[in-house]
C-alpha cells in the first residue's frame, strides 16, 4: 500500500535557471522544480490562464489601496489595457493614490524611518513609500473639488461610485499628461466598471462628504449594487483574482455566491487565518458560504503581492497578449 502511494507522487526536481529563460517558463517550472509557496504560485498561474481562456467567464479583480502607492499600479493598468478583467472592486484609497500620483510624485523611503520626524516634515509613510502632503491630501482635495463643482454645474445631484469614478477620469484625469498611467483613466476608456463599496473611507470620499454638507449631493451606493446584481444574473460563470483582503475581497465573493460561487479563484495574501478574519480566510472557508464553487479551481498564494503579482502578470502576458473584456455596463 505504501509503495503504491509513493508511486503516484511526483519526485522533487531541482530548479534550473538559464540566461534566456522566459517568465512563463520560470513560473511553470516552479510546479515540479520547486516547493512550498512557489509551487502554489505555479498552480495560480494555470488557474488564471484557464480563467482568461474561458470565453463564458466574467472575470473580477479586487485589491486594496496600498499596492497602488507602489509601482504595482502599472501591473493593474496593464491588466485593464489587455482586457484581462471585466470588473474591479477596490477601496477608496485606490482612488486616492491613483488620482494623487497622476498629478504628483510619491518617493521611495524606508520602513525604519522616524515617523515623528516625517510628521513634522509633513510627509506621510506607506510602508517604505513616502507621500509628501502636497502629493496626497492637498492635490486630492483640489482635483475632487474641481470635479464636484463641475458635476454640480451640470445638474448632477445623485451619482454612484462607478459613475463618479468614470466622471473623474473624463473630467479631471483626462487633462493630465500622465493620464495613461492611471487605473481610473484606463478603466473609463475601456468601459471597465470600478466599484468602491467603502467610498467614504479615504481622502476622496471625505471630500464627497464635505461637499454634501452644503450641497444636496448624494453618492448612491445602492445603484452600484443594482449594477453588480445585473452583472451576476447576466453572466454564465465568474472568476476572481483577489489580492489582499478587507471590504474589496468580501464584496467580490459576496456577490459571487448568487451565481453558484466563483468557478476560478486565486487569492494572494499575507494574512493568517487563525484569527478568523475575512482577510485571512482561505478559499475552502468561502466554500462553506457558497462564495466559491465546491469542485472548481482555487488556490491561495501566501506572499507579498508586490512580488507574486508581477510574476503572474508576466506569465499571463506571454500566454495571452490580449483578451476581449465583456462590456455589461
Amino acid at each position: 500500500m505504501r509503495e503504491k502511494f509513493i508511486q503516484k507522487l511526483d519526485p522533487v526536481l531541482d530548479l534550473e535557471i538559464s540566461p534566456n529563460m522566459r517568465i512563463s517558463e520560470l513560473v511553470e517550472s516552479m510546479y515540479k522544480c520547486s516547493g512550498f509557496t512557489a509551487r502554489k504560485l505555479s498552480i495560480a498561474a494555470k488557474i488564471l490562464l484557464r480563467m482568461m481562456e474561458d470565453k463564458k467567464c466574467f472575470n473580477l479583480l479586487s485589491f486594496p489601496a496600498a499596492i497602488i502607492a507602489t509601482g504595482i499600479r502599472g501591473i493593474i493598468v496593464e491588466f485593464i489595457k489587455r482586457g484581462y478583467f471585466d470588473c474591479i472592486i477596490t477601496t477608496c484609497g485606490t482612488i486616492d493614490h491613483d488620482l494623487a500620483r497622476t498629478f504628483r510624485s510619491y518617493y521611495y523611503g524606508w520602513f525604519e524611518a522616524k515617523d515623528r520626524r516625517l510628521h513634522k516634515l509633513n510627509i506621510h509613510r506607506i510602508g517604505n513609500i513616502f507621500a509628501p502632503v502636497e502629493s496626497y491630501g492637498l492635490i486630492i482635495e483640489e482635483k475632487t473639488k474641481e470635479l464636484l463643482n463641475e458635476l454640480w454645474e451640470n445638474d448632477i445631484r445623485r451619482i454612484s461610485t462607478r459613475e463618479i469614478i468614470w466622471e473623474l477620469a473624463k473630467r479631471v484625469i483626462d487633462k493630465s499628461k500622465n493620464r495613461e498611467r492611471s487605473i481610473i483613466w484606463w478603466a473609463w476608456k475601456k468601459g471597465i466598471p470600478i466599484y468602491v463599496p467603502g467610498i467614504t473611507d479615504g481622502a476622496f470620499g471625505f471630500q464627497l462628504f464635505l461637499f454634501s454638507q452644503d450641497h444636496d449631493f448624494v453618492i448612491d451606493v445602492l445603484r452600484d449594487e443594482k449594477e453588480l446584481s445585473d452583472i451576476v444574473w447576466s453572466t454564465m460563470r465568474m472568476g476572481g483574482l483577489i489580492i489582499g483582503g478587507g471590504i474589496s475581497k468580501h464584496h467580490l465573493i459576496w456577490w459571487a455566491q448568487f451565481r453558484n460561487g466563483l468557478k476560478y479563484a486565486v487569492y494572494l495574501t499575507t494574512a493568517v487565518e487563525h484569527d478568523g478574519s475575512l482577510s485571512g480566510a482561505r478559499p475552502k472557508e468561502a466554500i462553506s458560504w457558497g462564495k466559491i464553487s465546491e469542485k472548481e479551481k482555487k488556490i491561495v498564494v501566501e506572499g507579498d503581492a508586490t512580488i507574486t503579482l508581477p510574476l503572474l502578470a508576466g506569465y499571463l502576458v506571454e500566454k495571452i497578449p490580449k483578451r476581449e473584456s465583456k462590456k455589461i455596463i
